[in-house]
């Protein structure tokens, strides 16, 4: 009789298994030992229960155990069309904030030290020039988002007292965030005016009291109204707060530093138009249309910036020194007047529909009849410019097996993952949100995918004839 024990590999026959070998390359030998030991200690368990090994190979169950050691945050290439993709992480960076992240992390800065004066700085000093230029507004600040922006400007600035707010700009933005839960938190109490579609400046003048502190604009980056609406200008605003004395907070959302209008966008309020028109504090995003790293900034009247500074929340908000490197980085882009260039969110904006053409087709050969490029749309997505499409050319893929469902999680589980959508039973990739230096993955991935695919519904159709044979 066979002993059953010694079906069981060896821990270094096991680690020899080509299905394992390249695991303890990829996350260290001792990881991986540790696993193929746990596996051969649960299949000497079974073969004494039953007095029969697994069926299944040990080293297969050494490779799935392996999974877990993967990274659960990994690169992906955004073939989807949505350029600010909030859950794909927003806007990716240009080589240079890239660099400058590697070099603030890479050893000591002078995050809060004055090389000058050889003593303890301020971290909200490496940004504050730059904002100044960019902006035109006398001082700014940044933080960890733009919800956190509000808050401490709510905070430092409302506390105690009243907020003037159409009843039209009470959003929630992503994860259920809410404009009144926010201005709970800061203690500042909210008084809204108007209506969902149509609020006026007058309606502002007759909800001030002495209890008002500020009026405060949120731009409804993330939806729109359409229809009988009114909303009351900027400029008009800004006059009722200066003849009352008090502050106008502007919360511009996805914080526009360029004119979308050239690139076939409905207009998007600039931050520098929000300070030229007297706004005292205006706050936006540093991951979205700026296109650098998550960041809220916030900036206008020097004396407000300061007191944001001082508050105890800035410090619980503040960011760390690689955001910090990258979004200088990023905003030298725009000082420098080369952000549609360098900045990947601007340049896939401005991508020459030829070039999308050009390149939407050579994804399409690689999966040869299967596939071919096709007119569609872009979205800007990351609650930017709600319902603006950009002209594109997709590669539309019909899977040889018919299930784009199926194909579309094949591209998910491929290395890198490829994120596409899933359009009347096809699957659609956008080259438009892809980097170029990605297209040969992209053409390697769809090939094999396309091949597997079609073997597959070849395997289909001769069961199906020989089924009819018998």
């Amino acid at each position: 009789m066979t002993n059953p024990y010694r079906s069981l590999p060896s821990v270094d026959r096991l680690l020899a298994d080509d299905l394992v070998a390249p695991l303890a390359v990829r996350h260290g030998h001792d990881a991986v030992v540790a696993i193929a030991r746990s596996v051969l200690e649960e299949y000497r368990g079974a073969v004494e229960r039953t007095g029969d090994p697994p069926d299944r190979p040990a080293a297969e169950a050494v490779a799935e155990r392996a999974q877990t050691l993967e990274r659960s945050l990994r690169r992906t290439i955004n073939a989807s069309g949505i350029v600010i993709h909030t859950n794909l992480g927003r806007a990716p960076l240009s080589e240079a904030a890239i660099e400058a992240m590697a070099e603030a992390g890479r050893g000591y800065s002078n995050l809060e030290f004055d090389l000058d004066g050889g003593e303890r700085g301020s971290r909200f000093t490496h940004l504050a020039g730059l904002l100044r230029r960019v902006t035109g507004a006398e001082a700014g600040i940044a933080v960890n988002n733009n919800a956190s922006a509000l808050l401490l400007a709510l905070s430092a600035l409302a506390t105690g007292g009243e907020v003037v707010i159409s009843r039209g700009q009470l959003v929630e933005i992503g994860g259920g965030f809410r404009i009144p839960d926010v201005m709970r938190q800061s203690n500042a109490r909210l008084v809204e005016v108007g209506s969902t579609n149509r609020t006026y400046t007058r309606d502002y003048a007759e909800a001030i009291t002495e209890d008002t502190v500020a009026l405060l604009r949120v731009h409804s980056s993330n939806f729109r109204i359409v229809g009988f609406t009114e909303s009351a200008p900027l400029a008009e605003l800004a006059a009722l707060a200066r003849e009352r004395g008090l502050l106008l907070i502007d919360d511009v959302g996805s914080g526009a530093l360029l004119d979308t209008r050239p690139y076939g966008m409905a207009e998007e309020p600039l931050v520098q138009d929000s300070i030229a028109a007297g706004a005292d504090v205006v706050l936006f995003s540093g991951d979205k249309l700026v296109g650098g790293p998550q960041a809220g900034i916030a900036v206008g009247e020097a004396e407000a910036i300061a007191a944001m500074q001082r508050h105890p929340l800035a410090r619980a908000m503040r960011m760390d020194k690689s955001s910090i490197a990258a979004l200088v980085a990023t905003l030298e882009h725009y000082t420098r007047g080369e952000a549609v260039e360098q900045v990947p969110v601007w340049r896939m904006i401005a991508a020459p529909l030829d070039q999308l053409r050009r390149r939407a087709r050579r994804w399409a050969r690689a999966c040869g009849d299967a596939a071919e490029a096709v007119a569609g749309s872009s979205m800007i997505g990351g609650g930017s410019l709600p319902g603006e499409g950009l002209e594109t050319v997709l590669c539309s893929v019909t899977p040889p097996a018919g299930d784009a469902t199926a194909f579309a999680a094949a591209l998910r589980a491929a290395d890198p993952p490829v994120i596409a959508r899933i359009e009347r039973d096809r699957v659609l990739l956008d080259p438009r949100t892809v980097a170029p230096s990605e297209d040969g993955e992209v053409q390697a991935i769809l090939g094999a995918l396309c091949a597997t695919d079609a073997a597959r519904a070849d395997a289909a159709g001769s069961g199906a004839g020989d089924s009819a044979g018998r």
